[in-house]
């Protein structure tokens, strides 16, 4: 369905050149002289790059209708990666390249979110936050300081995190997904 540029708001998912974006930020700009016009700040759908681009007032948008489905996560057999469609526990293959990063975070049985256009899967969501066993790390030295209180660990999924000195092998610790920065050390 073509848009005008006056229907235009974050979160809005648009098709331009083929390519999904969705709104991040936009702004009409009405100039003393000349036409009205809108800049917008976009995310791509499958890259996650941000790009500006402007739109001018005569410009229809195509809207790009997303699908979003709940996944769990089951294993990877090389660079595919199996999830289970939550709904009609359908089996679904994604490959490591539409992951990206977030392999390393993907553990069995995690429920994650995907995003497709035309059965076409964009990108996968995790959840912000998810706690992982600690598999491996040095122990801290009490008092060293000098290295800025963080140490390397090998948490369950093979991924390496920066944690405190004090986090020890077998501790259970929160991280950010959206970071892959340590949270915190989760009680058991």
């Amino acid at each position: 369905m073509a848009l005008s540029i006056n229907d235009m708001k974050n979160g809005l998912t648009i098709l331009v050149d083929g390519i999904v974006y969705q709104v991040v930020e936009f702004q009409h700009v009405k100039p003393g002289k000349g036409a009205a016009f809108v800049r917008t700040k976009l995310r791509n759908m499958k890259t996650a790059n941000l790009q500006e681009m402007t739109f001018r007032g005569e410009e229809k948008i195509e809207e790009a209708y997303i699908d979003e489905r709940k996944l769990q996560f089951l294993y990877n057999s090389g660079e595919f990666y199996h999830f289970m469609d939550q709904e009609n526990f359908e089996e679904l293959e994604i490959h490591k390249d539409t992951l990206g990063d977030k392999i390393k975070f993907l553990k069995d049985n995690l429920d994650v979110t995907s995003y497709s256009y035309k059965d076409d899967i964009l990108t996968v969501t995790l959840p912000n936050f998810i706690e992982f066993q600690i598999v491996h790390t040095e122990p801290g030295i009490k008092g060293d300081t000098a290295k800025s209180g963080t140490k390397p660990a090998k948490i369950e999924t093979g991924a390496i995190i920066q944690v405190p000195l004090f986090v020890e092998e077998t501790d259970r610790i929160k991280v950010d997904t959206r970071s892959g920065s340590y949270v915190e050390r989760v009680v058991k």
